[in-house]
């Protein structure tokens, strides 16, 4: 039985255009493919908020281009430059930090967050969006990872929404849309396998951070192209699964498919399968979540079946890639052990690809923080952070020792 996180948007969301919207990260891939698809329909959306990192030439472009009334950077060094690129005679306000992306998170003239900040960092401002009854465009899978009981919990309290903007996540939303959830038998997430697919440990070990980032279905950032090279992508969407879904680990399945044409299944008590297929573009799933219910044009090529050619399925190899296990072993586990497993690894990730450790040194890294765990369950987002710090600051001493 499906037990989703929360509820759907209410009629007057639904009918509500244009739509007030603030993106979290929008400089960043999901965020620049997210103004694509608002740049197609522009009518449809009123871009309140615009929260960028470093790229402070492109948060500044899109800024001039979208004139929101606030903007977010990461320090007051950065706002102070942010000001300097802005032409006169237009001067929104901009939040600071990790606490002033959880304030724009909060707009009151915002009814829609897309929240696409890359990794740990994301969780404040999508707990901030929770508590403040928003709907949100989910990007940030490490929100869930981290603290998926507590934002399921919060948004009971308060009504806010959850949408899956993983493509995968997204399929399976859709491929669940007007069907009986208490028929369902497995969902089963497809995985390109990414540039490694089919390599044995032997050539892994001595692989580059370079050939690591070249995927071959996607354009993606950085971390989230070497975690599908090492397949903690798809772990980390195992424990998202299970928190979106509410469905147990053994339900919850991972096929690898070299194509990316299907992106997941949902597979029912009659023995039927259904899959959402596309070409391999966000734009799909970023359409559908923030122009819910509406299926918005993404200046997305419609798929062409005949040239797309044969789509083939195979099993994850787990002994290659013991990513995939590690995280359904931390799911197991409890207490903590997806926020140690997702700090170890956004550790081990930035350290290979500043080359200061191999490959395969990213999961044996991870392990050794589990194991290192000492199974305190975090009752509070304040209990997730201060874990996930600790872990962090481990997971660097350790890495010396490889």
């Amino acid at each position: 039985m499906i037990h989703y996180i929360s509820s759907l948007p209410d009629a007057t969301y639904a009918a509500t255009f244009p739509r007030s919207i603030v993106i979290l990260g929008s400089t960043g891939s999901i965020g620049t493919s997210a103004l694509k698809v608002i740049e197609e329909q522009p009518e449809q959306f009123t871009v309140v908020g615009l929260a960028g990192a470093r790229n402070l030439t492109l948060l500044a472009e899109q800024a001039i281009r979208w004139r929101p009334a606030y903007l977010a950077v990461l320090t007051e060094e950065a706002a102070a430059e942010l000001r300097t690129m802005l032409p006169a005679g237009y001067s929104p306000e901009i939040f600071v930090g990790g606490d002033g992306y959880a304030q724009m998170a909060q707009l009151e003239e915002a009814s829609t967050v897309l929240s696409a900040q890359v990794g740990a960092a994301g969780l404040r401002a999508t707990f901030a969006a929770a508590e403040a009854g928003k709907v949100i465009a989910l990007a940030n899978k490490e929100s869930l990872v981290l603290a998926g009981d507590l934002i399921r919990e919060v948004c009971k309290r308060t009504g806010a929404v959850l949408l899956p903007v993983d493509s995968e996540h997204n399929a399976i939303f859709q491929a669940l849309s007007g069907h009986d959830k208490a028929e369902v038998r497995r969902i089963i997430l497809t995985a390109s396998g990414g540039p490694f697919r089919g390599k044995q440990r032997d050539f892994l070990s001595t692989v580059t951070s370079k050939e690591a980032l070249a995927h071959p279905n996607w354009s993606m950032g950085p971390k989230i192209s070497i975690d599908s090279a090492t397949l903690m992508n798809k772990g980390l969407e195992i424990i998202e699964a299970y928190h979106l879904y509410g469905v147990p680990l053994d339900t919850i399945e991972v096929v690898v498919h070299p194509q990316s044409i299907i992106h997941s299944l949902v597979e029912y008590n009659d023995g039927s399968q259904i899959a959402h297929m596309g070409p391999p573009d966000m734009r799909i799933a970023i359409g559908y979540c923030i122009g819910w219910p509406k299926i918005m044009k993404t200046g997305v090529t419609p798929l062409d079946l005949v040239s797309c050619g044969n789509l083939t399925f195979e099993e994850p190899d787990i002994l290659s890639f013991p990513c995939l296990e590690l995280a359904r072993e931390a799911l197991r586990g409890g207490k903590g052990l997806c926020v140690v497993l997702n700090a170890a690894n956004e550790i081990a990730v930035d350290l290979f690809l500043k080359d200061k450790i191999k490959f395969l040194q990213i999961p044996e890294l991870i392990k050794k923080a589990m194991d290192a765990h000492d199974m305190v369950t975090p009752a509070s987002l304040e209990d997730i952070i201060e874990l996930d710090t600790a872990t962090r600051e481990r997971s660097l001493e350790w890495a010396r020792t490889l």
